[in-house]
C-alpha cells in the first residue's frame, strides 16, 4: 500500500454513498469518518437518510471532512460531492445518484460491468473507479460495504489506508470480533482490485438515453414539472411499482423442467413477483408456473428455499439477465407502465 498521503484540499472533501438497506452504507459511513476524525485529526461530520428503514430500500450516508483549522458548522446533505460511491448499480435507474457531482469528482460503483457500460448508462465522462465489491464479499463471506471501504481507501489521497484498517478493526471487534479478520481481507481485496479510469472526452461517449440521463442526475419531480395537486403518480403500493432496485446482487432463476407445479413458491413469495397460469392437464385443471415477473422480485428467496425440486435456484444476477427472462404479471399494464416512465 502507498506509504505517502496528500494533504487534504484546503476547502475540505465530502463524499455521498448512495446505497439500499443491508448493503452496509451507514456502518461504512460511520468507519470512515471515525478514521479521519479519531485517527487523522481531521474535522468531520457523519450521518445518514432512510426512508422505512429495511433492507432494500434506499439509503444515503453522507460523510464531510475538513482541516482542524476549519471547523464544520453544516448538518445538511452532501449535495456536492467530490466522491459519489454506488453500493448497487440498479440505483442508476431509480435514483439521482450521480446529482450534484463535481465536474472533477470522482464516481465509485459496486459493478463487473466494464467502464463502457457504465459510462453509457450514467453518461458520467469523469473519473471512474469500478470494484466488483458484492463477488468479494460473496468469496469471503462478508459484506459489500468492506469491499468498497477498501476501495475508497484506494481513492481518498488524505487518508492512509491502515487508519482505515484500525477503525474497521475496532468497529467489529466490539461485538464480533470473529469477523475482524474477513473483513480485513475483504478491505485489503478491494483496495487492490478496484479499477480507476481516468476522463474521457464527452464525445467519444455513446449515446445515453435521455430518461437515464435524467434518472442519474436530478429528482424525478421538482417544482417545474411536479403534477399539479401534488399528485402521486408512481405510489409504491401499485402495480406500477418497481422493486428490483431492492436486490442485493441476486435473483431467483427458474427452471421450468424441474418445476412440479406444487404452489409452494406461490405461497410463500411476499410480493407476488411468482407468474402462474390455469392449464388443463389430463382433464384436470392446475395451477401452472411460468416463470417471475423480475420487476416485482426483491431477491428475498423464500421461493428459492421452498423449493423441493431445485427449479428455482439463487443466482447472482447479471445485467439484462432480469429483462431476457422476465415473465410480466400483468401484461396489460406494460403500456401504462412505459408512459408514466416516458413523462418522468
Amino acid at each position: 500500500m502507498e506509504d505517502s498521503k496528500k494533504a487534504i484540499p484546503p476547502g475540505g472533501f465530502e463524499l455521498r454513498l448512495e446505497s439500499i438497506g443491508g448493503l452496509g452504507a451507514h456502518l461504512a459511513g460511520k468507519i470512515l469518518a471515525e478514521a479521519g476524525v479519531l485517527g487523522a485529526g481531521l474535522d468531520g461530520a457523519h450521518f445518514s437518510s432512510y426512508g422505512s428503514e429495511k433492507k432494500g430500500t434506499p439509503v444515503r450516508s453522507y460523510v464531510r471532512f475538513r482541516r482542524p483549522d476549519r471547523p464544520l458548522r453544516l448538518t445538511e446533505p452532501v449535495e456536492q460531492p467530490d466522491l459519489v460511491a454506488v453500493f448497487h448499480e440498479a440505483l442508476f435507474r431509480t435514483q439521482p445518484v450521480l446529482a450534484g457531482l463535481r465536474p472533477d469528482g470522482l464516481l465509485l460503483v459496486n459493478t463487473a460491468r466494464p467502464e463502457t457500460s457504465i459510462r453509457r448508462e450514467t453518461g458520467w465522462s469523469g473519473r471512474l473507479a469500478r470494484v466488483d465489491a458484492l463477488a468479494i464479499a460473496v468469496e469471503e463471506k462478508t459484506r459489500v460495504n468492506t469491499a468498497m471501504l477498501g476501495a475508497m481507501a484506494r481513492l481518498l489521497p488524505f487518508l492512509e489506508p491502515e487508519l482505515l484498517r484500525q477503525a474497521l478493526r475496532s468497529t467489529f471487534a466490539r461485538k464480533h470480533p470473529e469477523v475482524v479478520e474477513p473483513n480485513l481481507r475483504t478491505f485489503d481485496r478491494g483496495y487492490r482490485e478496484v479499477e480507476i479510469s481516468e476522463p474521457v472526452e464527452t464525445a467519444d461517449l455513446p449515446p445515453t438515453p435521455e430518461h437515464l440521463l435524467r434518472a442519474g442526475r436530478e429528482p424525478r419531480w421538482g417544482y417545474r414539472n411536479a403534477p399539479i395537486g401534488g399528485l402521486i403518480l408512481d405510489p409504491g403500493n401499485t402495480v406500477l411499482n418497481d422493486v428490483s432496485a431492492y436486490r442485493t446482487g441476486f435473483l431467483p432463476a427458474f427452471e421450468r423442467a424441474k418445476c412440479i407445479d406444487c404452489g409452494l413458491c406461490e405461497l410463500a413469495c411476499p410480493d407476488f413477483a411468482i407468474v402462474g397460469e390455469d392449464r388443463e392437464v389430463r382433464r384436470r385443471l392446475i395451477r401452472a408456473v411460468v416463470g417471475v415477473d423480475y420487476r416485482y422480485c426483491k431477491g428475498c428467496m423464500r421461493c428459492v428455499a421452498v423449493c423441493p425440486t431445485g427449479a428455482l435456484v439463487r443466482l447472482r444476477e447479471e445485467e439484462g439477465y432480469a429483462a431476457a427472462h422476465r415473465v410480466a404479471r400483468f401484461p396489460h399494464l406494460e403500456e401504462v407502465a412505459l408512459h408514466g416512465h416516458r413523462q418522468g
